[in-house]
């Protein structure tokens, strides 16, 4: 039995501990969930929406207290933990308002039968692995088409994120979501596993790194049981032209801060022309030193620390490794000489393939910026790297952007804007970030039997 620990990442103290899921119990937590999935999919599609409206609705009326969970648990800036619930809270409405008409049986030509039709249909109890970066925004686009379609949910949040993972389970049970229908889990990885290994369990979501989602691929694929898998990202910023040079290294730099850079789909790598890289880099460097770096709860505060001491020490090992092999440091590199894991905004140039940096993927508030003499240069080198979860392409000439942003390698391409995520637009990658979609009409897709019925002439 593992323990999950709430420790403040601004004061490096520990907050609560929370007992975990025991061995013995797991085949229990796959057939109560397998039991309430019998009921639960015989709840109308009506009624399940409504559940979900509910959820949305104490969302808004809990914020207060959700956003200043995760403000302790991991640090997130007061305001971007308010923007994180009110997201949440968007996705579950968004799929109480659209999600019936998702479901509405489809009928095809009857291709010489009396009928033809797809029915959509639940196919059972799912396993969500979430991370700790986005505790709330990451489950509700699992959770909410899911428990719309009529699947059953376990969630296994991350171990730092037991608090607001007990308050999500209390607002959608309060909701109107049975109690096993949606079960938060304090489980360890070996129990995720030995619960894909169930014959109730029909599937299981991942949002995580590279490793955890290669682990879950394994057994659920040794299990035949279906993964969605968000993973890591190493997402190009391609800046082809700017009439407002302080413009752009201002959405830069806050694109690349938010969340402490703790993003999957956070611009990590900047491509910059070379006629622009002198600017911008300084640009981008007076914006990071700019950056208030503080207490998470205080309102002024735009950047926090890193979700742990140890997450803020890998950073460091990266940056340092990056700089004996070889790259530039043009302001940060360092933690914070305070208590907590906090850590300088970072900014690297001069990055070559041979250095670590080049192909991995470096979490924390570091801006790497490489300088191209062509749109054309500047793809080869956004598409050489194994990620492939999101990039964006920035200039005045639209058409030209956009051409560069259809060649780009990436589940999600953007022309003057980075990382936007709603309820209605598909989120997920290619390459090693993963595979299946979430959100909108395609993460109501992915768990679910579409089924024929045809119909023959009497």
């Amino acid at each position: 039995m593992s323990t999950y620990v709430t420790a403040n990442p601004t004061t490096g103290a520990t907050d609560a501990e929370f007992p975990g899921l025991k061995d013995d119990e797991v085949a229990g937590l796959a057939e109560r969930s397998l039991a309430a999935f019998e009921e639960w999919r015989t709840t109308g599609a009506a009624e399940r929406a409504a559940a979900l409206a509910r959820t949305a609705d104490l969302y808004e009326k809990r914020a207060e207290e959700l956003a200043s969970a995760i403000t302790t648990e991991m640090g997130k800036p007061a305001k971007e933990a308010a923007g994180e619930v009110q997201l949440a809270a968007d996705i579950y409405r968004w799929y109480a308002e659209h999600g019936l008409d998702l479901l509405a049986t489809e009928e095809l030509d009857p291709q010489g039968a009396q009928s033809s039709i797809v029915q959509t249909a639940p196919v059972g109890p799912l396993v969500g692995v979430m991370p700790w970066n986005y505790p709330y925004y990451q489950v509700a686009r699992f959770a909410a088409p899911n428990l719309l379609a009529g699947n059953t949910v376990i969630l296994k949040h991350a171990s730092i994120c037991a608090a607001s993972s007990a308050l999500m389970a209390e607002i959608l049970h309060d909701a109107g979501v049975p109690e096993d229908a949606y079960i938060n889990a304090y489980a360890s990885s070996d129990q995720v596993a030995d619960l894909l290994a169930h014959t109730a369990i029909r599937g299981v979501s991942l949002t995580g790194s590279e490793g955890a989602g290669a682990a879950v691929a394994k057994v659920a694929a040794e299990n035949l049981k279906k993964s969605v898998l968000e993973l890591g990202g190493s997402d190009p910023f391609i800046v082809l032209d700017s009439e407002d040079m302080g413009r752009t290294t201002k959405i830069a730099a806050r694109a690349r801060l938010s969340n402490a850079g703790q993003a999957c789909n956070s611009p990590k790598r900047f491509i910059v022309l070379e006629d622009l890289y002198d600017d911008f880099v300084n640009g981008v460097v007076e914006q990071f030193e700019a950056t208030a770096v503080g207490d998470p709860a205080d309102e002024s505060t735009q950047m926090g620390p890193l979700s742990s001491l140890s997450a803020r020490d890998t950073v460091a090992d990266q940056v340092k490794t990056a700089v004996e092999q070889g790259a530039t440091l043009r302001t940060g590199g360092s933690p914070i000489d305070r208590e907590g894991a906090f850590f300088q905004p970072t900014v690297l140039t001069d990055i070559t393939p041979a250095m670590d940096a080049y192909s991995e993927e470096i979490f924390g508030p570091v801006a790497m910026v490489y300088k191209v003499a062509s749109a054309e240069e500047a793809v080869e080198l956004a598409n050489d790297v194994q990620f492939g979860l999101s990039g964006s392409v920035w200039s005045n000439d639209i058409d030209k952007a956009e051409q560069v942003a259809d060649r780009l390698e990436v589940g999600m391409a953007y022309v003057n804007e980075h990382g936007t995520t709603l309820p209605g637009l598909p989120f997920g990658g290619v390459k090693r970030s993963g595979y299946g979609r979430e959100l909108g009409r395609w993460g109501m897709g992915e768990f679910v039997n579409t089924r024929l019925r045809r119909t023959a002439t009497a």
